[in-house]
């Protein structure tokens, strides 16, 4: 074969790559939405800043291989490795990693909760112990503040006979 076939194909099949790559990277972003649950707002930045990295990447692509040109043939490869990645793997993919994610997830709050009880006891049994010095300190602090009042009224009182 003359060395232009293998330079288109060998560009093809790196079209083909990096479509697969860019759907297995945004897989994971997927992934990431099941697991941490976001807003609309997080997910919108989250795609814009995506592709706009796929851009680049596209970009730094078809400037190494195609001395910056875009054709058909990179797009036609794009799509194709990214149909092939989401047909043999993707969903399949996206729902066990997320399962197993949240799995672990589970149990590492599980284990921290076992881990934490005592201090979780602790600040219990401090915050019991500070509502009830409160409230003997509101309670004391009423008691003050009528008594004062009454002096005060008492004083007054007695400052005015004189």
């Amino acid at each position: 074969m003359s060395q232009d076939i293998i330079n288109e194909v060998y560009f093809l099949g790196s079209s083909v790559l990096m479509g697969i790559v860019i759907t297995f990277i945004y897989d994971f972003i997927l992934v990431g939405r099941q697991v941490i649950k976001h807003s609309l707002f997080f997910i919108s930045l989250e795609d814009f800043v995506f592709w706009v990295a796929c851009a680049l990447a596209v970009f730094y692509m078809l400037y190494k291989e195609n001395n910056g040109v875009l054709r058909w043939i990179a797009v036609f490869g794009a799509a194709v490795g990214m149909l092939l990645y989401k047909k043999i793997i993707g969903n399949r993919f996206v729902r066990i990693l997320s399962v197993i994610l949240l799995k672990e997830i589970h149990i590492l709050r599980k284990i921290a909760g076992i881990l934490f009880w005592p201090v979780r006891w602790a600040l219990k049994k401090a915050g019991t112990c500070f509502r009830f010095f409160y409230r003997k300190e509101k309670r004391l602090r009423a008691y003050t503040k009528k008594k004062l009042t009454g002096m005060r009224k008492v004083l007054r009182i007695v400052l005015h006979k004189h």
